[in-house]
């Protein structure tokens, strides 16, 4: 069955980097676009970042813009995201997800705190 499984997230200080992880199985990864997502306390979850299946193709939130990477490792079927410059409105739960056929999966997500 199809599993993402994030990790990476920690507590850290305004300013900070952290880079996030999204282990996949299940499915023929190579041939999908992987997105991360996250959800802070009492707000909607929102699209960060997204990756088409070669990794030729990225698109970012513009609220991270220039602050944040996503890529992918085909050979290990693992999707990143690289945050720099973190901020305490970056703090969330952050989800990877993939969109098989038309059904979504999401991982368990993992805790990102911005906070001196």
């Amino acid at each position: 069955q199809v599993q993402l499984v994030e990790s990476g997230g920690e507590l850290v200080h305004p300013g900070g980097s952290l880079r996030l992880s999204c282990a996949a199985s299940g499915f023929t990864y190579r041939l999908f676009t992987m997105y991360w997502y996250r959800q802070a306390p009492g707000k909607e979850r929102e699209l960060v970042a997204y990756v088409t299946s070669t990794g030729g193709l990225t698109n970012y939130a513009e609220s991270v813009k220039d602050r944040f990477t996503i890529s992918r490792d085909n050979a290990k079927n693992t999707a990143f995201l690289q945050m720099n410059s973190l901020r305490p409105e970056d703090t969330a739960v952050y989800y990877c997800n993939v969109r098989l056929r038309g059904t979504e999966y999401w991982g368990q997500g993992t805790q990102v705190t911005v906070s001196s």
